[in-house]
């Protein structure tokens, strides 16, 4: 018997109206069932609604002026510096390939329309050039790591 025959069996079944059909041959068994003699079982759904507790008035606990100070002072220092970011979403890389080496490292001068690392978004590789020249003060990013559109990858010193 073959897939035609088979497809032919099961319109000739579906269009009489029977619920099962089983055909049993020299080397192959069929058994065709329709879906008329099925019901749907009844699903009842219990939601529970959570009712609000009454709150005890929490103490409010304000955090020290001196731990507030030291990220301003860090935006302070970093702020004589310029960023590069990314242009675009997707996974950044320090390197061309994994046995070569950084396209940048701290310490490296880098001159405007320099290749400073690559974003991969949707299995296209894209080199990301600095728009500036300086001296790379700080990489911001782990390698193969994700990021954002416009987040900063590096702290260029332009002096």
């Amino acid at each position: 018997m073959d897939l035609k025959e088979i497809q032919n069996l099961i319109r000739f079944v579906a269009k009489s109206g029977a619920s099962e059909v089983a055909l049993e041959m020299d080397d192959i068994k069929i058994t065709i069932k329709t879906g008329s003699d099925y019901v749907a079982p009844e699903t009842t759904i219990v939601q529970q609604v959570p009712m609000a507790a009454p709150m005890a008035a929490m103490p409010q606990v304000v955090p020290p002026v001196a731990l507030v100070d030291p990220p301003a002072a860090a935006e302070d220092e970093n702020s004589k510096y310029i960023a590069i970011k990314s242009p675009i979403i997707g996974t950044f890389y320090r390197k061309p390939t994994p046995d070569k080496e950084a396209f940048v490292k701290v310490g490296d001068e880098i001159s405007s329309g320099s290749v400073v690392c690559m974003i991969e978004a949707m299995k296209l590789f894209n080199e990301v050039e600095s728009e500036i020249s300086g001296k790379i003060v700080k990489v911001l990013v782990d390698d193969n790591s994700p990021v954002e559109y416009d987040q900063p990858l590096f702290l260029v010193d332009p002096s």
